[in-house]
């Protein structure tokens, strides 16, 4: 008797490359992302001497992750356009940003009423403040500047520059301070 070999799978193999970026689960477990996040503090700590170098630090890795966060976003979204409107892309960031990262909008947007370059995006529990427990010699310490760090790199790559600090206020307030030349097109936008 004879063995016939029947292969049925008669596709080509498609290297990693060629396969289109999947969404993926788009969750992670919280208490992975706790872990994960306390050892970045960990090691973060570990290299500094202070707590603002502290701060410094959890920002710059912040920035790194926002810039990568908003290239992955407009590669899966292709339906989706580039904001214009300073107030369209805080938006943006209150709403649809804000549920990428944590799964839910963000507690606030307000806009400064002495200033017109600055806006806060108010947040009562931030999730990466939930599991450090911070020592009393550490009591300034604020890990949501990590989060001030995306939000800047977001903003600024999509042509926003500002400066974002994470202060504790109403919660965790993130104050956006944007650059003169922002508000200047933003308002010759509005004019059109």
């Amino acid at each position: 008797m004879e063995k016939i070999n029947l292969n049925l799978s008669t596709r080509p193999k498609v290297s990693i490359l060629d396969k289109p970026l999947s969404r993926g689960k788009g969750e992670v477990s919280l208490s992975c992302y706790a872990l994960l996040f306390s050892e970045v503090v960990q090691y973060s700590q570990s290299r500094v001497n202070t707590i603002p170098d502290l701060q410094n630090k959890l920002h710059d890795l912040g920035k790194d992750v926002g810039c990568r966060i908003i290239d992955l976003y407009f590669v899966r979204e292709r339906s989706s356009k580039r904001e214009t409107k300073l107030i369209n892309m805080l938006l943006f960031i209150k709403t649809t940003l804000w549920k990428t990262l944590f799964g839910k909008d963000a507690d606030k947007l307000e806009h400064a009423t002495d200033d017109e370059c600055t806006y806060y995006i108010i947040e009562k529990e931030p999730l990466v403040n939930k599991f450090i427990s911070v020592p009393k010699d550490k009591g300034s310490l604020n890990c949501a500047v990590f989060v001030a760090g995306i939000i800047q790199a977001v903003l600024s790559n999509c042509g926003f520059t500002c400066q974002v600090s994470a202060h504790w206020h109403k919660g965790t307030t993130y104050m956006v301070k944007f650059e003169d030349h922002v508000i200047s097109r933003d308002k010759q936008l509005e004019e059109k």
